[in-house]
């Protein structure tokens, strides 16, 4: 039977958002200060530790010694407002959110935990808008995450704009899927919109400028019926533990 991990719940107020932001802190099973962590930070975080799996599916590959160690931080969403104003690009915290992840959650963070202070060694991972605003988190701050999971973002002209815009992308892995079925997603707000054209589309452009990013098109819609037996590859390819 595979050792679990711990959650820790935590707390950090943000200056950014003026508010106090809730945190589920996984920690592996052999968990010791004596060794450094790779970090991965999850938007929609209740989701992807519930829905996901994402901690016991953590316990099984690094039991299996087949990923980095790491330490995997959730941060979830209050309601579907307060989720919109923190992940879409037109939201009204939007910016303040990815200031939040940039400066207040990693310095939190780094002074917790044993880490390594790097761009490559924090990733952030979403799924919907989620993944969409771990990308332009990555886009703005790029020397502080290095890693970047999108499952199924949502892409506009905003995003597609960053993206044109970026420079440095040797300093970013992406990794990057959109289900074949995803051209009526029904939003929060009631409206159906296509999201397999938009992604096919941000795929070109990066791709036209060289980033270093996995895609695929599965065959399936935006639900994490899809999304979550993903996660298994998304471990093993973005976190791969290096042999030496």
């Amino acid at each position: 039977m595979t050792e679990r991990g711990t959650i820790q719940e935590r707390t950090l107020y943000s200056e950014a958002l003026k508010e106090d932001m809730k945190l589920l802190v996984y920690l592996p099973a052999n968990f010791s200060p004596l060794y450094k962590y790779t970090v991965l930070i999850a938007q929609d975080g209740k989701d992807y530790f519930q829905l996901g799996r994402l901690p016991r599916l953590a316990d099984r590959l690094l039991a299996e010694d087949e990923i980095e160690k790491m330490i995997i931080v959730a941060v979830p969403y209050k309601d579907v407002e307060d989720r919109r104003k923190k992940y879409h690009p037109d939201g009204e915290q939007y910016e303040g959110y990815i200031r939040f992840l940039a400066h207040e959650l990693i310095r939190f963070i780094d002074k917790e935990y044993p880490t390594y202070q790097m761009g490559l060694g924090r990733a952030l991972i979403g799924d919907s808008l989620a993944g969409t605003v771990s990308y332009s988190t990555a886009l703005a701050y790029p020397h502080t995450f290095g890693r970047v999971v999108m499952q199924s973002p949502y892409v506009n002209d905003a995003i597609l704009c960053a993206t044109r815009a970026f420079k440095d992308v040797h300093l970013l892995n992406i990794y990057h899927i959109i289900g074949t079925e995803e051209t009526t997603v029904k939003t929060t707000r009631g409206a159906e919109e296509d999201f397999l054209a938009p992604n096919r589309a941000l795929h070109e452009q990066m791709t036209s400028q060289g980033f270093s990013v996995f895609y695929e098109e599965f065959e399936g819609n935006h639900t994490w019926k899809f999304w979550q037996p993903d996660l298994e590859r998304v471990l093993k390819l973005m976190f791969k533990k290096a042999s030496y």
